[in-house]
């Protein structure tokens, strides 16, 4: 240790130092959080009165150096490795200890859920690890309480391991995530095979893509991801591809042209009705805006105006209009929204889940289509079937 480490106050000082920084990542801009972040803000003084802190805390003799020495000491642990040679401005911390108690907790338990009802077995294997390490063999039931939690579960099966001890067993793409995970990161062409397809069975094949997301929607994983014959952006379900996984001789794109694609693609997601982003022709249409949106009128009644009431951000386009009875009272809402044609068969799906409670205004060949449901309805109660 260099010479002005050699005598013992110095030496505490150095790990009072990083004490300080360990138990209170962030210092040096936590007090800047709270107030108005573009005026001056003096981290190395807010760092130093954080380590007279500690060391109070720790019932050891308050130190009376100045910031300018702790300046000396954070040169230190440069040196050392212990912090980089960038500048802190969002405050001191130690590698990736970058989390306080409070804020692990709430990461701990978004893993804890993506585990147990989203199935990701790599997720879970991160979890177990974390567990064991923060909180030994046999965690505290307080120190692990789920108090977020997300209750999406996924319908299929995720984990290799699992389907071979159930006697279950079939290669999927959740074989191959560690690979399919860098493959994005390095945006790396793809050779992928769709084993499955229930709604076109001719659509078994061979696929040659750019990969840029793994998504989790409702009850199941998907990937989205971009063919490389012609930038078609696709979303699909992880297990209908088969564990075939092979990289292809194409220019690694990098991480700053996967995620440029990967806004456009939200784009698409953001301005539709669920997962489906269209034909290759629509979606280039879309892209440069030139796609006529259709507008949908739909009439909900009183049994389900409140929840229709309260999805206040749907969609970018709705418009909420309330309709009110000869006594003034409440009777209807009507929600309006423009989508492209790829989304209006979700769209309706989501209409039809409250039965007799939704009523389509307009365009009329959705009236119509939704009248011809409930007349096939009818028939298939009827007893005279």
């Amino acid at each position: 240790m260099a010479n002005s480490y050699t005598d013992l106050q110095s030496v505490e000082r150095l790990l009072l130092l990083i004490g300080t920084i360990a138990k209170y990542p962030g210092v040096g801009r936590l007090e800047a959080a709270s107030k108005d972040t573009q005026k001056s803000h003096d981290s190395l003084q807010e760092l130093l009165e954080f380590t007279q802190k500690f060391a109070k805390d720790l019932n050891l003799k308050i130190p009376t150096w100045s910031k300018y020495t702790i300046q000396k000491d954070l040169k230190t642990l440069r040196n050392y490795g212990l912090l980089p040679k960038a500048p802190y401005k969002w405050g001191y911390y130690f590698g990736e200890g970058a989390m306080n108690y409070q804020e692990l907790q709430i990461a701990l338990n978004a893993l804890q859920a993506q585990a147990k009802y989203q199935r990701d077995p790599n997720v879970d294997k991160v979890y177990q690890n974390l567990i064991r390490r923060f909180f030994g063999a046999n965690p505290k039931d307080k120190d692990t309480y789920p108090i977020r939690t997300q209750l999406d579960r996924v319908i299929v099966h995720t984990d290799p391991e699992e389907m071979m001890a159930s006697g279950q067993y079939r290669g999927t793409l959740f074989e191959k995530l560690d690979a399919l995970e860098v493959a994005i990161i390095d945006g790396q062409a793809l050779e992928l095979y769709r084993a499955r397809n229930p709604y076109n069975s001719n659509k078994v094949r061979y696929e040659k893509v750019y990969p840029l997301q793994l998504i989790y929607s409702d009850i199941a994983w998907y990937i989205l991801f971009e063919t490389c014959q012609d930038g078609h952006f696709s979303i699909s379900r992880l297990d209908r591809f088969s564990d075939h996984l092979k990289g292809l001789n194409l220019d690694k794109r990098g991480m700053r042209s996967q995620r440029k694609r990967l806004e456009t693609a939200h784009k698409l997601v953001e301005a539709g009705w669920g997962l489906n982003l269209g034909s290759k022709d629509s979606q280039r249409k879309e892209i440069a805006d030139n796609l006529d949106l259709i507008e949908i009128k739909v009439r909900f009644f009183p049994e389900v105006i409140g929840f229709i009431l309260e999805g206040e951000k749907r969609h970018p386009t709705q418009k909420i209009q309330k309709g009110k009875g000869q006594n003034g009272e409440l009777s209807y809402v009507d929600y309006t929204v423009k989508l492209p044609e790829r989304s209006i068969g979700e769209f309706c799906r989501w209409v039809y889940r409250f039965m007799g409670n939704a009523q389509f205004i307009y365009p009329e060949n959705l009236a119509i289509q939704h009248q011809e449901f409930a007349h096939s309805i009818i028939q298939r109660y009827s007893p005279d079937k």
